[in-house]
């Protein structure tokens, strides 16, 4: 009998990005977007620097967008090998409420177009990260009561992201024979796959140059998997594909492994628990900085070098 196949990743967990101030990102993400704060942590591999945690009420998978905040960095450069874009679900009928919010903030937004049959407003954030916000049906989500942005428009969580690769095929066979991606066809140039109820869209672009990291650019896209032992499993797939990967590792608030999709887009499967109230409550989330059991003796240390954060201000 053959092995039974561990279950596709669920669709996005988070995405992690990097930007420049960090008083700047929260007050972009929290006031003007309207994102709850939910983890106000450090880089665990850089604790000189924030990890600053955004979703919905509750903090669920899939609704989570991060940030690394690295003033210091040069701008990113788009090109092969990095994601491009990230899109952020928001309900039907809400696209005109963000259109006039976006303007009335001061964000020059592109007009608005139509992706797969989809409504959508891109626009960029104030470090340079290209940001899509996308009309679609509603999903698991619980609307945050503070926030800046009236319940009946709130965003939604993750709705996917757009990479560039150098050769599609290696990236579309890994996608879906490794990863369980379902290809959708395409359009415009943009190959499209889905996950759950997560979309990854992907370009050809061979002569593009190679992509910089930097400020305004995504780090990395994660996917759900449901606890080690399915992370675990996935990864034994990575490696029979000849996929490197890291050992699991303890990230407190949830388990990792990393790994490169062929084209070189930096890709995490990140398990569901234990979740951002192991060691706050909800109603506290992101009020203070927190750190994983193993960095609180330095806690004097990384304070000293972390800039203060005031109450989130849209500006």
């Amino acid at each position: 009998m053959e092995p039974r196949m561990p279950p596709s990743p669920r669709g996005l967990h988070h995405i992690t990005a990097i930007a420049g101030d960090a008083q700047e990102n929260l007050d972009f993400y929290a006031g003007v977007l309207g994102l709850r704060l939910v983890k106000q942590s450090v880089n665990q591999d850089d604790p000189t620097t924030y990890h600053l945690f955004y979703a919905d009420a509750e903090g669920r998978p899939g609704t989570d967008l991060t940030f690394f905040p690295w003033p210091h960095l040069p701008p990113s450069r788009e090109g092969a090998g990095t994601s491009v874009e990230v899109a952020l679900a928001i309900p039907q009928g809400s696209l005109t409420y963000w259109s006039a919010r976006l303007e009335r903030y001061g964000v020059p937004t592109g007009r608005p177009e139509t992706r797969f049959g989809k409504t959508v407003l891109p626009f960029s954030d104030p470090h340079g990260l290209e940001v899509a916000l996308v009309e679609t049906t509603p999903r698991p989500f619980t609307p945050w009561a503070h926030a800046e942005v009236p319940e009946p428009y709130q965003i939604m969580g993750l709705y996917g992201a757009r990479i560039w690769v150098r050769r599609l095929p290696p990236t579309a066979t890994f996608l879906t024979q490794t990863l369980g991606f379902t290809p959708l066809g395409e359009e415009n140039g943009w190959h499209r796959f889905r996950l759950g109820e997560s979309y990854l869209e992907v370009r050809e672009a061979p002569h593009a140059p190679q992509g910089r990291l930097g400020k305004g650019s995504v780090h990395h896209l994660a996917w759900r998997v449901d606890d080690a032992a399915h992370a675990l499993a996935l990864r034994a797939r990575l490696e029979a594909a000849g996929c490197p990967s890291t050992p699991l590792i303890d990230r407190f608030w949830f388990q990792s492994i990393y790994f490169r999709e062929p084209g070189g887009v930096l890709f995490e499967l990140a398990t569901d628990g234990p979740g951002f109230t192991v060691d706050e409550p909800l109603e506290h989330l992101g009020e203070r900085l927190v750190l994983p059991p193993w960095l609180e003796p330095h806690r004097a240390g990384i304070e000293a070098a972390l800039p203060p954060l005031k109450p989130p201000r849209p500006s």
